[in-house]
Formats: C-alpha cells, structure tokens, sequence
C-alpha cells in the first residue's frame, strides 16, 4: 500500500471514529450477518417489549377513561382525593425507579421485566374493586412501585443489545406503543364500557379489571420470549450470537462491552451518574415533555368532553391524535439514528408541542383546540425517544448507564405530580392556567436541550484537543475515543 493510500485509509478511520460509527463491518458477509441478526432481534425482541410498554401506559392513564364513567361518585372520593392517589402513584413511581435498574443486571431482564409486567398487572386488576379511598390510593401506590422500574429497565436492556448508531430508532419503535395506548385505550375503554353494569361492577371497574388482566398474561407471555441479551437468544443461531455480542464489543465509542459484563457494583459509577451534567440537561428537559404527556394522557378526554362530545364520543375522537403522534414518532426516531444526532431533531420537535399549547390556551374555538391536539401529541411523543436514547448513548459503564437512566426517569416522573393537579375540574374547558404552565416548562426544555448540545459539543473539542487524555484506555465515557452524541 503507498504512502497516500495509507493516508486515505487512516483518514476514513478518523472519520469514523468521529462520528462514533461502528468500523467492524468490513466486508459484505459482515453487512448480511449483521442485517440477518439486527432483523430477528427487532422482529422477536422489539415486539414484545412494545406490548409491556402499551400496557404500562395504559395501565396509569386508564383512570382518565374510567373517571368518565362515575369512578369518583361510586367510591365516594373528591376532585382533590383524585388527585391525590394519582401523585402517591408517581410518589412509588419514581422511588422504584433507580433501585428497580441497580438490579437489572443480577436478576437479569428476562426475569425481572416480565415479573414487573405481571405485578402491576394484578395491582391494576385491584383497582377494579375498590370501594373507597383508602383502597383507591394504596393500590395506585403498589401499581406505581411495580411498574416504576419497566421504562429506565428497558432503555438499560436496549442499550446492552444495539450499538448507540442502532437504539434510538429501536427506542422510537417500541415508545410509539405509548401513543398507540392512548388510541388503543381509548377504543378499548368504549368497548369496555358496553359491558355495563354486570357481575356486581360498574363500567370503570371492568375498564380496569380486564385491561390489567390482559396486562399480567402479557407478563407471562413475556417471561418465555424475552432473552437476557444478545449472547443468550435461543433464536440466534451460535454463530449469529456471537458476532451479535462481538460487532458491540468491537463498536465505536460504544465503551467496553466485555469490560461492562464483568464489571462489579461500585458507589462511584453511580456518583458519576448522578453529577453528570448530561443527566440533569436532558432530565429537566424530558420532565417538561412528560409532565405535558401525563396531563394529555390523563386528561385529554376531559378536554375533548369540555368541546361538546358525550363521553363515548370522547373515546373515539381521543384517538385519532394519537394515531397520528404514533407515526411521526417512527419517523422523527428514524431520522435521529440516520443523522447520528438527537438533540437537534428535538430542538425541531418541541415546537409543534410549543405551538399546539400556546394556541388551545387561548382559542374559544373547538374545531382549533381539537386541531392543537394532533400539534400536542405529535410534538411530545415524537421528543422522547432521542431524549432518552441521548444519555444512554453518552453514559458508558454499566451501572453509571443504569443510574443515569433510572435517574433521568426519576427527575422526568416528576412531571407526573404536576400533570395531576394544573387541570382540575373548575379550569374546564379552557384550561387556560394549566395550558400555559404545560407551555412554560417545554419552552424551558427547549433551552435545556440547546444546552446540552452545546455542552456535548465541547466535551467532543475538548477530547479531541487532548485534555481528556489521562483517561485514555479506561474504556467508558471518559475515554478519548468515546465521542459523544449531540
């Protein structure tokens, strides 16, 4: 080889290396093994962790559906009672969330998801028979506590299977089952609701007992198809699992896998998590991003009740924003893997939501506030998975990648406690004060992810100049071959 061709290939390297591809892919065989193994590990993987993620949405929004059918009347609680067991919901939520991945990796996800998705399925099941208040806020604190550790537990599992240039697509595939739940639950709800009176229990009662039915088979189901990891799937061939596990070891700036499978428990990954700065940038932006998805999950057919639609109406016209939502969601997550960034795809997101909120606060008009909806749900849904496959793809070490993600959760649920009490009854229908506060926090969000890409960026011309070489060789994000994402 000459001199310049020499030099040609060293610069490609280069290249790649700056843009934290994976370089092992070198011949044609590589290309179809690996098309091969990422096709069955969507195929068989995605699917399932889909469903367990529809049902963990619909299982703490379907008391939006259920108050619409006299939940509050029948068990004799108040607006502000209301609100109260949907924050001691959030309360276990987030508690569970940290200690729930810490785990993770000694019960294994292939055991400790599954169990998760059954337990919150029997609590959810519960909630169909209680009679008064005190039942009604102690089983939505045990629903929170079991389903607490599913979503940071998923996004930990993800990134232990995909390279950073492959999760956030993944990530888009199964959250668009969090749009798709307020369709499905919605339709779900008004099927439901033509049960009636039966067996001894009202609409909401079978709204709840039989959607967390579905929840706790889905738990079982899940215990037989969901594998450990990569190394560990019975529908790899021997051969696909180990260049599965070899193509993450050998990736770009996706840290030390095998140095992560061996590595021990230790305080100071975890101190490392939580003074990350990425972790608090991109936390404090997805808590104004989920506080308005709770509220518009939880509330949106309250909202489209105050337009004038009956309650079954309100069912079926819920839908259709989330319909939509679910589809751009695919799409905006495709673009954040193709272009090998995330915060800048959401600076573009998070204005529609910006926009549907500043306009449905201050419109009489319902054919617009109903409009704003689709702007609302498109602009939040499609947010997320770039925002929480961003911090994994920059954290490296597992249990610092497991803090940094149950942590983020934590700080996001957050939004949880502000969904539940910014839109009470007497506010409807303009819900102006709730509106405004929804809009507040996602303009600040917008800034914080601003901030991140510009911290992120430095980081990068900093390792690049060489002031993060004492680090060099130690294989996690503090490496300087560890570029990370913007």
């Amino acid at each position: 080889m000459s001199g310049s061709e020499s030099g040609d290939v060293n610069k490609a390297v280069v290249e790649e290396l700056e843009k934290g591809q994976a370089v092992v892919q070198v011949s044609e065989e590589d290309q179809k093994m690996t098309r091969r193994i990422l096709w069955k590990l969507d195929t068989r993987i995605l699917p399932v962790l889909a469903v367990m993620f529809l049902c963990s949405f619909q299982d703490r929004t379907n008391v939006g559906n259920a108050r619409l059918y006299n939940l509050e009347e029948d068990i004799a609680i108040t607006d502000h009672q209301y609100d109260a067991g949907l924050a001691i919901f959030y309360a276990t939520y987030i508690l569970s969330e940290i200690p729930s991945n810490l785990i993770l990796k000694k019960v294994t996800p292939g055991i400790w998801l599954p169990c998760l998705t059954f337990m919150w399925g029997v609590s959810a099941m519960s909630i169909g028979f209680v009679k008064n208040f005190a039942a009604f806020v102690g089983v939505r604190a045990l629903l929170g506590f079991m389903e607490g550790g599913l979503l940071p537990g998923i996004v930990l599992y993800l990134s232990t299977i995909y390279t950073r240039g492959e999760l956030g697509f993944r990530i888009g595939i199964f959250y668009t089952a969090a749009s798709l739940s307020g369709a499905f639950g919605g339709l779900l709800a008004r099927g439901i609701s033509e049960i009636g009176k039966r067996g001894g229990l009202n609409q909401w009662s079978w709204i709840f007992t039989l959607e967390g039915l579905f929840t706790a088979c889905v738990g079982i189901c899940a215990y037989f198809l969901l594998p450990n990891g990569a190394g560990s799937a019975k529908f790899l061939t021997p051969e696909e699992r180990s260049f599965a596990l070899t193509r993450l070891h050998k990736a770009v700036g996706n840290g030390n896998r095998e140095k992560e499978m061996a590595e021990k428990f230790s305080w100071g990954e975890v101190r490392r998590g939580v003074f990350s700065l990425q972790t608090w940038f991109t936390a404090l932006a997805y808590f104004g991003i989920l506080s308005g998805l709770y509220s518009f999950g939880l509330f949106l057919p309250t909202i489209i009740i105050g337009l004038g639609y009956t309650a079954n109406d309100a069912q079926l016209w819920s839908v259709i924003p989330y319909a939509v939502a679910s589809a751009v969601t695919v799409c905006t997550a495709y673009a954040s893997d193709r272009f090998r960034v995330r915060g800048p795809i959401m600076l573009c997101s998070l204005p529609l939501a910006i926009i549907g909120y500043a306009v449905i606060g201050n419109t009489s008009n319902n054919n617009v506030k109903y409009g704003m909806t689709f702007l609302m749900a498109t602009g939040l849904y499609s947010s997320v998975p770039p925002v929480l496959g961003w911090l994994s793809n920059n954290s490296a070490g597992h249990y610092k990648r497991a803090t940094t993600s149950g942590l983020q959760l934590a700080i996001a649920n957050c939004g949880g406690f502000v969904a539940v009490f910014i839109y009470p009854k007497s506010q409807g229908p303009a819900y102006h004060e709730g509106h405004s506060i929804i809009l507040g926090l996602l303009c600040a969000g917008w800034v914080l992810v601003l901030c991140n890409v510009l911290f992120c960026a430095k980081i990068n011309r900093d390792k690049a100049a060489g002031k993060w070489d004492q680090y060099r060789g130690y294989g996690d994000d503090r490496d300087p071959t560890f570029k990370l994402v913007l």
